[in-house]
């Protein structure tokens, strides 16, 4: 089964064709906030280097948050138009689970985090245990100081991937002692890890549905919580 994935939940945009045994092939660019200009040329380059057309695609994944509001929204769109357009399907994947796949065969908890801004961060736990990803609870909106705490519970090295790493790392080295950090080329979304959790997900039939599905986020939008905040206020008056 050959699938085409696509991750714009970061500030990165990455897409990548692989199938059960094979990379064909993946671009990801690491520079500013640009999907909505750069996702669908990316995809057509990549297509065509490999000399391939989208009905040669059999289904499609995409990141499913958390992460850029606006970015997710993208990724989606392109997704379900390409999905509705082949008659292919297509499938969500966490964003953090894919992070942390790229970490697999490391020892210890493998923390990805992204950053949410206010100084909180997405995150999630995990370790990867009889060649598999195992997620150790939920995915979950955390400030940093709320991360340490949780982290320093655990008597295990702590190894730390995602773009919220420069961010705070002093802070987590000042805080948790078995600490560990993804290195530069693997700390970032990557749509080839993204499409192998996705694959496995499409050959068991699991995919998702063209007109109900939507990104999570874990918290509100800036846009939401100032409505919210408005009416609060003129129920005040």
């Amino acid at each position: 089964m050959k699938i085409l994935s696509l991750d714009s939940s970061t500030e990165s945009a990455t897409c990548a064709v692989i199938d059960d045994n094979k990379l064909f092939g993946e671009i990801t660019f690491n520079y500013k906030k640009q999907h909505s200009t750069v996702l669908m040329p990316m995809i057509d380059t990549l297509l065509k280097n490999l000399n391939m057309d989208i009905h040669s695609i059999d289904g499609f994944v995409v990141s499913k948050g958390p992460g850029s509001f606006t970015g997710l929204r993208i990724g989606a769109a392109v997704i379900k138009g390409l999905s509705q357009g082949t008659g292919k399907p297509f499938v969500g994947v966490s964003s953090l689970d894919a992070l942390a796949y790229n970490l697999c065969y490391t020892s210890g908890i493998i923390c990805p985090i992204l950053d949410a801004l206010r100084g909180n961060v997405y995150t999630a736990l995990y370790n990867f245990t009889d060649n598999k990803l195992n997620m150790l609870g939920d995915h979950m909106l955390l400030s940093i100081e709320d991360l340490i705490k949780t982290l320093n519970n655990y008597n295990e090295p702590i190894c730390f991937i995602g773009d919220a790493v420069p961010k705070f790392k002093d802070d987590l080295t000042s805080n948790i002692k078995q600490i560990r950090f993804s290195p530069a080329n693997l700390n970032l979304a990557r749509a080839s890890s993204l499409g192998e959790l996705g694959l496995k997900l499409l050959k068991s039939g699991i995919q998702d549905d063209l007109y109900s599905f939507a990104p999570f986020y874990l918290r509100k939008s800036q846009a939401e919580r100032e409505y919210e905040k408005k009416l609060r206020s003129q129920v005040h008056e």
